[in-house]
């Protein structure tokens, strides 16, 4: 089993406020955040749906990476953006949609089997369980072919 944390200051009302984020390993460190970073054109401050999509996105792909192993699949590199959208509900705000978008690169990898993986990568992360209630989370997979010429040159098995 394991627990971890992550502690939120902040400062002021609303739209006026601002707040600080930080994580027991020290990864955010009192990392600023307010209005303006979650629905304005601030953009070097980080805002709650950045980091859920970095948490999803990173839980996703190492559900991929230890599936592809167990699978036998010569995954060699994973790159995995999630996209969070949140749009007006009523009088709140709600995220109808993760869109998770894989690159893999691999050896020789079947891509039906490659799908496959990455499908229940993507329904079986912790993450993604925990996020059941957004309406629609979705997974565009792509795979890529390691270049020829590192093979041959046996940099890679």
């Amino acid at each position: 089993m394991t627990e971890k944390a992550a502690s939120v200051h902040w400062d002021g009302q609303g739209k006026t406020g601002h707040g600080t984020i930080s994580t027991e390993t020290g990864a955010l460190s009192r990392s600023p955040y307010g209005f303006g970073s979650r629905f304005g054109a601030e953009r070097r401050n980080t805002n709650p749906e950045e980091l859920l999509g970095a948490a999803h996105a990173a839980c996703f792909t190492m559900a991929f990476s230890f599936a592809a192993e167990k699978a036998g699949l010569a995954i060699t590199e994973i790159e995995t953006t999630a996209n969070v959208r949140l749009v007006p509900q009523g009088e709140g705000f709600l995220i109808d949609r993760i869109a998770l978008i894989l690159t893999a690169t691999g050896l020789g990898v079947d891509t039906a089997r490659f799908h496959e993986i990455a499908e229940g990568a993507k329904r079986d992360c912790p993450l993604s369980k925990a996020l059941a209630s957004v309406p629609e989370i979705t997974l565009e997979a792509t795979l890529k072919e390691e270049p020829a010429a590192i093979r041959k040159a046996g940099l890679l098995p």
